[in-house]
């Protein structure tokens, strides 16, 4: 079931975290790791920092966006130690780990780790279902990027190892990153059709609008019903 969580590195600056990640995640049991628009790799410093866990590296997914990422995710997690200014659904480690646990057997799950010295951006996370904050020193809660993997990465392992999922078999699957973004294209377009989106004037509606929706873990029968919704808004304004 480990191999249905992807441990995602965006932008990542110095290739040796590439490496000492791939090598925390080898301890631990995970092998799907995808990279998103990394400054330097391939390289000889992920290779060395990696130890015996090149056949990581190797099999690396190397992507232009995140987009492209998380696309056929349907748990989609971001870790962050910023408090930020429309609260975002969090989980700690653990929690995390019980959800993946849970939810692994039929969905795919990613968890983003962000740029070495400013993390995931805002809009980034809001492409999160939930937010991961590891426990620290509020005095000094930077912990390096590798050391970050290997928290998470230890706590799925703990999880996985010590009983089987136990939850019941859902009757379709989660709504995946992808089919998600089209929902939240077509919602902005409709409540755009209404007026009760002001373009020039947004505030954080769709942002909130995203947490809902996020919060709700919408399936793809919801999604599609939910779209069938917004169509049938469209035409009846059309034929206004």
């Amino acid at each position: 079931m480990l191999n249905s969580i992807r441990i995602i590195l965006v932008n990542t600056s110095h290739p040796g975290n590439i490496g000492a990640a791939a090598r925390a995640m080898k301890t631990m049991g995970l092998s799907e790791l995808y990279l998103v628009a990394p400054k330097l790799f391939p390289h000889d410093k992920a290779e060395e920092m990696a130890s015996n866990a090149a056949d990581i590296l190797i099999q690396a997914h190397v992507v232009p966006d995140l987009e492209t990422a998380i696309a056929d995710c349907g748990l989609v997690v971001g870790t962050s130690t910023r408090s930020r200014s429309i609260p975002w659904p969090m989980l700690t480690p653990r929690q995390f780990a019980e959800k993946a646990k849970d939810e692994s057997a039929s969905t795919k799950i990613a968890v983003l780790f962000g740029r070495e010295q400013s993390g995931l951006t805002n809009d980034e996370l809001h492409k999160c279902h939930y937010h991961i904050q590891i426990p620290s020193n509020p005095e000094y809660n930077s912990l390096n990027l590798a050391a970050a993997v290997q928290v998470i990465a230890y706590e799925l392992q703990v999880a996985f190892s010590l009983s089987e999922s136990s939850s019941a078999k859902w009757d379709y699957p989660f709504a995946n990153s992808l089919e998600m973004e089209g929902f939240y294209e077509h919602l902005e377009k409709v409540l755009t059709q209404l007026d009760f989106l002001k373009i020039e004037a947004p505030r954080q509606l769709m942002v909130r609008l995203r947490r809902l929706f996020y919060r709700a873990r919408p399936d793809v029968m919801e999604v599609n019903i939910l779209r069938g919704i917004l169509g049938s808004i469209d035409k009846n304004i059309k034929k206004d």
